[in-house]
């Protein structure tokens, strides 16, 4: 085994060219961002560096128009820039010895019931993030000046402590070093350093924050600094403690910086009772608490396109494979509780009203677009689709812009969303970053093609080829998309549209006349040919209802139609106004908990979704109770304000007459 001394290292010349080139993707950024792993490939002798097969565009060349996703990331926008920073920045400048300008926000931030878990300052990461996807995306200035205030906060922070260390948490510096010394703790600080490392991290990449930048660098530096003296089994006993994704962040400060140090703590962070027996494909997540896991996941994919170790990839992908299919349910979501439980207890849990944490959705994504740019394979884009609907956009209240923490699926609950600002869940972080990133995975190119990933009302200009290409569609009303170029001069382009698992079939027509027909679900139809400036392309797909079940409990099932989960609408009875805008993610369960009358539905799982009747509007169905009173069934993501069920424990068939529900909604 090559030691850390003997192992070749790629130069710092070499690692800023790719840095560079990266830049191409994302913008004159200083620092290479997470969601951009193309770099220019080692020298003969030289670690390897994986050269992404795929490249994403630059947020700014990516323009939404309207469309429930675009209304999403208004309400987040105004969410962020009604947040004031300085009550975020309390207890940071507390901990510094500085006296706070504002104070401190409620929940996780400052109130005793969540000291324990030692979160106080997540929220600022998530923040920052947030702030730096929205100016990447519509160069507001307010978001940059928010950064830069921020960032200016944290120096101050780090100069009048004297440590790189900025932190919020109670106890601080002192809590930090008693993790690090070995001795028991309550709490989580590496988690909740690795949101402000990350936040600073987007500043730096996505607003060209240099204060930022230089706040992240030193925090990086304490970090190395104060891990050094740690032995490996020292390290693992640490990381037996939620750490968030450190190993991620510091592998894109090795990118950035090319100094050995941050690669080696970054597989210093890999936590090894998690990686080495994922890469030996061998699945021990049951009983695992799920968002603990799966960042330390994205950085094993993150630690393996820097160091080329096949390991990590390896790790990385067959968790994929183990969570999306035989671990997650129909709207893309997993795990009840916020834990991983064995398959075969599937349904002894999916009823659960802490099923489906939002953070393990925005994770599982970071995971799978990751995994994608370096194989775009069809199917992470479906999985990335049906979780984008069903968990991510079905996770905003689409009247306040608050998110949910858990999107259970006990029949007759509702959707609970936090509070403005007495709760910061996790989730009320992953949710600002949520809604205003929905911009990064539409589209994708290499040095010729372009793919078309998502059907969202959008356009894409890419500058190199002097070529825009703009999407209209009413996706997912209809199963339909038309694209249409923009060109400077004519360009041999070839073009790549994703044929869903979802659509039986898929044609494409290039200026009326069909060009490709697939019968084939699951692969990407490719357009090769010289456009020019008004070139109409059309791809038609089919959607069909169907029913998502487990091996585990076949009698239990959700309805599906094309990527989209269809929940019962259920009413608000016994609901008050505002009853679903909560302060405490540890009541899930009990909130609106009085015992309601819920539909049965009965008949074979198999054969059942046959009998869905299209409703009154698009992507509306209804389906006969075993009572006679027609059950109304719409997208899981338009649910608000309302009790409603995905999922629905099967009767006997024998309890249905053959003369109820005829129709079919395919």
């Amino acid at each position: 085994m090559m030691t850390e001394s003997s192992r070749p290292r790629p130069s710092r010349r070499r690692i800023l060219a790719g840095v560079g080139q990266a830049a191409l993707v994302t913008g004159p950024a200083t620092l290479l961002p997470r969601s951009v792993s193309a770099v220019v490939p080692p020298a003969p002798g030289e670690s390897s560096i994986t050269v992404a097969k795929t490249r994403p565009f630059d947020l700014a060349d990516v323009t939404l128009a309207d469309s429930p996703f675009l209304h999403a990331q208004r309400l987040t926008e105004a969410y962020i820039l009604g947040l004031d920073p300085d009550r975020l920045l309390h207890n940071f400048r507390v901990n510094a010895g500085l006296p706070p300008r504002a104070p401190a926000y409620g929940g996780w931030e400052s109130e005793p019931e969540w000291a324990d878990i030692n979160c106080h300052g997540h929220t600022l990461g998530h923040y920052l993030s947030a702030c730096a996807l929205a100016y990447r995306s519509t160069r507001d200035s307010r978001f940059r000046a928010r950064i830069e205030h921020v960032a200016a906060e944290l120096a101050a922070c780090q100069a009048a402590s004297g440590s790189g260390l900025v932190c919020a948490f109670p106890k601080g510096p002192a809590l930090v070093a008693a993790h690090l010394r070995g001795e028991p703790i309550t709490g989580v600080p590496w988690y909740t350093l690795h949101k402000v490392f990350a936040g600073l991290r987007d500043s730096a990449a996505l607003a060209d924050s240099e204060t930022s930048r230089a706040v992240l660098l030193r925090l990086a530096d304490w970090a190395v600094v104060a891990t050094r003296p740690l032995n490996d089994t020292q390290f693992e006993t640490m990381l037996e403690t939620e750490h968030g994704g450190m190993n991620e962040v510091l592998a894109d400060l090795y990118a950035m910086t090319g100094k050995p140090d941050y690669r080696t703590v970054a597989e210093r962070f890999s936590h090894k009772a998690i990686l080495t027996p994922l890469a030996q494909e061998r699945d021990h997540l049951d009983g695992l608490h799920a968002n603990t896991q799966i960042p330390k996941i994205v950085g094993f994919q993150r630690v393996a396109e820097v160091t080329g170790d096949e390991r990590y990839h390896n790790a990385a992908r067959f968790f994929w494979r183990t969570v999306v299919l035989t671990r997650s349910f129909a709207p893309g979501g997993h795990g009840d509780n916020e834990h991983f439980f064995p398959v075969a207890d599937f349904g002894a849990h999916v009823f659960s009203a802490k099923g489906s944490e939002t953070c393990c959705q925005h994770n599982m994504l970071k995971l799978t677009r990751a995994l994608f740019l370096q194989d775009p394979r069809p199917e992470y884009a479906d999985y990335y689709e049906r979780t984008l609907f069903n968990g991510i956009l079905a996770s905003q209240d689409p009247d306040s812009g608050m998110a949910t923490y858990f999107q259970g699926a006990r029949p007759g609950y509702m959707k609970l969303y936090h509070t403005p600002d007495r709760s910061f869940w996790c989730c009320t972080g992953t949710g600002m970053e949520n809604h205003v990133k929905y911009r990064d995975s539409i589209y994708f190119h290499d040095d010729d093609a372009l793919t078309v990933n998502l059907f969202l009302p959008s356009s894409v200009a890419w500058r190199a080829k002097g070529a825009v290409l703009t999407q209209t569609t009413n996706f997912p009303d209809e199963p339909s998309t038309t694209l249409r170029w923009t060109l400077r001069e004519p360009t041999a382009l070839t073009l790549r549209l994703r044929h869903p698992g979802w659509s039986r079939t898929a044609r494409v027509l290039v200026n009326g006349e069909e060009t490709v027909r697939s019968s084939k679900p699951g692969r990407y139809l490719e357009v090769a040919r010289t456009w020019r400036t008004g070139d109409r392309v059309e791809l038609r797909m089919e959607m069909h209802a169907a029913v998502n079940r487990s091996p585990a409990a076949p009698e239990i099932v959700a309805f599906t139609y094309g990527p989209l989960v269809l929940a019962g609408a259920l009413g608000r009875e016994g609901l008050a106004p505002g009853a679903d805008i909560v302060v405490s993610e540890r009541k899930y369960g009990v909130y609106n908990d009085a015992p309601i009358a819920v539909p049965t539905l009965a008949g074979d799982p198999a054969t059942v979704a046959e009998r869905l009747r299209p409703g009154d509007r698009p992507l509306e169905f209804t389906l006969a109770a075993t009572d006679g009173r027609p059950v109304r069934l719409v997208p899981y993501h338009r649910i608000a304000h309302e009790r409603y069920a995905t999922y629905w424990p099967l009767a006997p068939a024998v309890a249905w007459g053959h003369d109820r529900g005829e129709g079919s909604a395919g």
